[in-house]
């Protein structure tokens, strides 16, 4: 459960429209799952404990690799406390974390990001217009993790656990005709 136990209601209501929003937004290329308000389905263990994001990520094979976390913030929910409870232990998984908050609240977020440390790959912002959530990318991380580019340069090698080699640049395959005229005389 969050740090913060009571949510005010009309945050709570435009927190389970976000995630049900990002939830059919993403279900075209993951197998997504969410947990909304008590119903706590989608947990994922970090460290001694189990944690409950928003939406968790997963691929649509046999393997169900898990491939991203998503938290959803509101206004009043961007504070440090989620930022050391919440936020810190996403920023440690090996999948990459997306933190979406409000668009006011975005400075809010990058600093508290900063200053607890947290490895977030992208800050997403939201506002609505009427009765439509516009989602904007505001901050994407410059380095992937450790762990991300090692299986990165894993999927590159070959059969034979050798990266494959860069082609060299090949000759042109045939000169016009008046440089080779230009080239006998």
């Amino acid at each position: 459960m969050s740090p913060i136990l009571v949510r005010p209601v009309r945050e709570q209501l435009e927190h389970d429209r976000v995630i049900r929003l990002l939830q059919a937004k993403l279900k075209r290329k993951h197998d997504v799952a969410v947990n909304i308000a008590d119903d706590q389905t989608a947990g994922i263990k970090i460290g001694p404990g189990q944690m409950f994001p928003d939406l968790v990520l997963t691929s649509q094979d046999k393997g169900h690799r898990l491939e991203g976390l998503i938290e959803v913030e509101t206004g009043e929910s961007v504070n440090h406390l989620e930022a050391m409870a919440q936020w810190a232990h996403f920023g440690r998984v090996r999948a990459p974390f997306h933190l979406y908050v409000p668009a006011a609240a975005v400075e809010i977020a990058r600093r508290l990001c900063t200053e607890n440390d947290v490895a977030v790959s992208e800050i997403w912002s939201y506002h609505s217009v009427g009765d439509q959530t516009r989602f904007t990318l505001v901050a994407k991380s410059a380095t992937k993790p450790a762990r991300a580019s090692r299986r990165a340069s894993s999927a590159a090698k070959d059969g034979n656990g050798k990266k494959p080699r860069a082609k060299a640049a090949g000759k042109p395959k045939a000169k016009p005709k008046a440089a080779k005229k230009a080239k006998r005389k």
